[in-house]
């Protein structure tokens, strides 16, 4: 039995997760609702609890600056959530687990049993990385965590050279000629990146630009990264390419 708790100001919202999870997820026990993360706080030292429902936004202590405060994180955690772009990013560049607002059964059923199957509790390094991503600049974070079949690979977004589409799954290929496969699509993985260094050149690639190392004429054109490899680019992104690689062209 997992034993989990609720923290979310909108007492609906606690009520409607509680009831999901009574009749959908069986081997979860909610162990306290939580309507303040001051009031979880409390209930974590009372309640030793291996899951926790976080909402994000909260009056006075939000979902981040709960976990800034919790002297030891030694659970799980599930970020609930009604859509934010910039915090849904945060979630998603660190591979914590989330679920939106309404939430959708399947979907909790699905977090639920990720967080059973898990052996880990979250590494304190995604945490740095969300809080990092949440509190600084872009250009400050460096690093990104990917999960892949074998659980999650911290990765600096320097060794990144290119990623390619391989249907649900990314291809990741690193310095030192090293790949990764990720279980996450391209467009998520553009979506994490996006805010660096990185473009999508091809329906099929995304690519860091500062391993470019040339651009080959052509209807569309192809780039030589520095390990060497080619990746084609699209007739419809030859353009924006161009640009980003000689900014002060006029």
């Amino acid at each position: 039995m997992i034993k989990a708790i609720i923290v979310d100001d909108e007492p609906y919202c606690c009520e409607m997760l509680s009831t999901l999870l009574e009749k959908y997820c069986p081997n979860v026990s909610v162990e306290a609702v939580c309507g303040s993360a001051a009031e979880a706080l409390r209930a974590i030292e009372a309640h030793p609890v291996q899951l926790v429902f976080l909402d994000i936004e909260m009056p006075h202590i939000n979902g981040f600056q709960f976990l800034e405060r919790v002297s030891t994180i030694d659970f799980d955690l599930i970020f609930t959530t009604s859509y934010d772009q910039y915090a849904l990013k945060a979630i998603k560049f660190s591979a914590l687990d989330y679920l939106l607002k309404p939430i959708d059964r399947t979907e909790l059923q699905a977090a639920v049993r990720k967080a059973h199957d898990r052996l880990h509790k979250p590494l304190p390094q995604q945490l740095q990385i969300l809080l990092q991503k949440m509190h600084q600049p872009a250009q400050q974070v460096n690093q990104i965590a990917l999960p892949t079949m074998e659980g999650l690979q911290l990765v600096p977004l320097e060794s990144i050279i290119s990623c390619a589409s391989s249907s649900n799954y990314t291809i990741i290929s690193l310095k030192e000629q090293q790949k990764i496969t990720v279980s996450r699509t391209l467009k998520e993985v553009e979506e994490m990146l996006e805010d660096y260094m990185f473009m999508r050149v091809h329906h099929s690639f995304l690519v860091n630009l500062n391993e470019i190392r040339k651009y080959i004429k052509g209807e569309g054109g192809n780039l030589v990264m520095s390990d060497g490899s080619s990746v084609d680019v699209s007739r419809s992104k030859k353009d924006q390419l161009l640009r980003k690689l000689q900014p002060h062209k006029s």
